[in-house]
């Protein structure tokens, strides 16, 4: 029954309440405010609770921060307009700047013209001969037995993360993903179990992997390269423990491939050659590995892919939702990943020692300010700084500073980070310039000047 308007409810009345009849408005007694203030709950609605309480900080920044949810007005290069101001961006993830590539950008037209500007089958239904040349290409680049590409990473971990897993266990990397996650959630409603260890910690792995009972098949899922710290994970170690329990090692790495790759004497950089990945990049085979890449990240293209062996892909063409019934890909987004592709062979590693040197430069500066970031992220070298705050109370003022400066960054808060490393995020691209990661220092300095950051250097 519902209160009237005066927030009174209606007393009741076997004969009135009885199904179909309509409430008499002047039989009332007052209503106690903790009921007014659930009613018309139904009872399995105390979900949305939970949600609003685990992304209450996030949906804080979404509505307070200058630099969450933005609407981007234009760019040039890697500086963007935001209403009347422009910005230097250090939140893009077109790590070597293919979104940019004037040599991509003029050939995806040619590609139009051929194809139109939208495939309309599902790929079951009809699968255009692109995207079996990008799968060779990427096979080609990874080094591994097959490639299927879907959508996004997003649809990757959500579609085949419970066919992995079947009614198995999946021990989690708590720091995952959060898309690796969801996969994981849905891979539960489906009959798995999900045990959890904390990040990078091996130890608690093996000790999970020898805990008697757990149910076959098993899946561990982690991140090569995690997305706010740049920290990688010790990929030979994991797919050890993967091989002697005979799990697969699921390796999210959107943020690996197209920046790491195998490591070689004659490598320009520490990043190694190819772009191929974080298990290229540790020295590893794809024996019980599966990988996952974006293509939104390095390569700069609408396409995320997974790395396996062909067997399992014949599988993932009928289990996955993604490739059996859901639209293609826009002809741009294949043109530019084969485009990208391409350009990645023949300047993908200048692109990355570019890249290099820029991060290196960045790093410098900040260890000579003393500014902390989270444990190993500093000796990963790769093109991604957190930087928590002392006081994660003053993000908002911390942001407006940065933008007041024209510097646009990435916020950081719970879920996406624990709350003692809230902050924010800077990422480095191979258009930036040096004077791009010098101005950047120099607004660094400032803020430390004005607000609590750790001073002491990441061990």
């Amino acid at each position: 029954m519902w209160p009237d308007a005066s927030g009174a409810q209606p007393a009741h009345d076997p004969e009135r309440d009885a199904p179909g009849a309509a409430p008499d408005p002047a039989r009332t007694v007052p209503l106690d405010r903790r009921v007014a203030l659930a009613w018309g709950r139904r009872r399995h609605d105390h979900w949305h609770e939970h949600w609003i309480r685990s992304t209450e900080a996030l949906a804080r920044l979404q509505e307070r921060h200058c630099m969450a949810d933005a609407t981007i007005d234009e760019i040039d290069g890697r500086d963007i307009r935001i209403g009347d101001r422009w910005l230097t961006d250090y939140a893009s993830g077109a790590y070597l700047g293919l979104d940019l590539d004037e040599e991509i950008i003029d050939a995806v037209p040619r590609y139009l013209a051929r194809w139109g500007t939208h495939l309309s089958w599902s790929r079951l239904a009809g699968s255009p001969v692109l995207y079996e040349e990008i799968e060779a290409s990427l096979a080609a680049l990874l080094g591994c037995e097959d490639v299927l590409t879907l959508p996004s990473a997003t649809h990757v971990h959500l579609a085949v993360i419970p066919v992995l897993a079947g009614g198995g266990t999946v021990f989690l990397d708590d720091r995952a993903h959060r898309t690796v996650h969801d996969g994981c959630a849905l891979a539960t409603a489906r009959g798995a179990t999900v045990v959890r260890f904390a990040h990078n910690d091996l130890d608690e792995l093996a000790a999970r992997l020898r805990e008697p009972g757990r149910r076959r098949p098993g899946l561990i899922c982690l991140g090569g390269v995690n997305a706010v710290t740049g920290e990688q994970a010790d990929i030979a170690a994991v797919a050890a423990l993967a091989r002697a329990h005979d799990l697969r090692l699921y390796v999210d790495d959107a943020h690996g491939v197209g920046v790491l790759g195998a490591r070689a004497a004659q490598e320009p950089c520490p990043y190694g050659i190819g772009g191929s990945g974080s298990v290229r990049h540790a020295g590893e085979t794809y024996d019980n590995v599966i990988l996952v890449g974006g293509g939104s990240r390095a390569l700069s293209a609408g396409l995320a892919f997974v790395a396996c062996p062909s067997a399992t892909k014949r599988v993932l063409k009928t289990a996955a939702a993604p490739y059996a019934q859901s639209g293609a890909a826009s002809v741009a987004a294949l043109a530019m990943t084969l485009e990208g592709l391409r350009v990645n062979e023949l300047r993908g590693d200048g692109l990355r020692t570019r890249l290099y040197r820029l991060t290196a430069r960045l790093r410098r500066r900040i260890d000579e300010l003393q500014i902390a970031t989270p444990s190993r992220s500093s000796r990963s070298g790769l093109p991604i700084l957190a930087l928590p705050l002392a006081d994660a109370g003053r993000i908002d003022e911390v942001g407006e500073l940065l933008f007041d400066r024209g510097v646009y960054a990435t916020p950081v808060v719970a879920p996406l980070v624990p709350g003692d490393e809230a902050g924010f995020r800077v990422r480095l691209t191979a258009v930036h310039t040096d004077e791009h990661v010098d101005h950047l220092a120099d607004v660094l300095a400032e803020l430390a000047g004005h607000f609590k950051v750790s001073t002491q250097p990441a061990e």
